[in-house]
């Protein structure tokens, strides 16, 4: 699959968000470039990440993962892919499960994507997901004090349309 121009859109907005060199103590990711840590990719040279390369795994490990390209609206496939890249792509497919009725697998497949194409509830789904990000990031407040500092950040990246 090539990239198109929804991921490049993405990838924009994205990186926003991620920045670059951080290497903090109290940051659950440890040392990261571009959003891309050294614990999830540990033969990796993080400190000289290029943002090509990380462009090349967000591409590959969440985008064509999470089959974001074939998601009929923007604003939930956007949802989906920064949740996936903030707090891992079987929570983002989970959460999207939930909210749509499809089997809970944890794996954004046909019928995921087609239930959350066809959602019809009252609220809009890409609202309806939000407030579950932000769930999500209470209870991380809840199970660890530290995390606090973090919490504004992470709404204000999640209620972003």
């Amino acid at each position: 699959m090539t990239k198109d121009k929804r991921f490049n859109d993405f990838i924009e907005r994205l990186l926003k968000y991620e920045g670059g060199y951080v290497n903090d103590p109290s940051d659950p990711g440890g040392e990261t470039n571009f959003g891309i840590s050294k614990r999830s990719y540990p033969e990796l040279d993080i400190r000289n990440l290029t943002k090509n390369q990380a462009g090349e795994i967000y591409f590959r490990d969440y985008y064509q993962r999470m089959e974001i390209a074939r998601f009929v609206n923007d604003r939930i496939a956007w949802q989906v892919f920064d949740f996936g890249v903030n707090a891992g792509c079987a929570r983002s497919a989970l959460t999207l499960q939930k909210i749509v009725g499809a089997w809970p697998d944890g794996v954004i497949g046909v019928k995921t994507i087609s239930k959350a194409d066809t959602y019809s509830g009252v609220t809009p789904l890409h609202i309806v997901f939000i407030a579950e990000r932000v769930k999500h990031y209470l209870s991380l407040c809840e199970k660890k004090e530290s995390n606090h500092r973090f919490l504004k950040g992470w709404i204000l990246r999640a209620i972003e349309l």
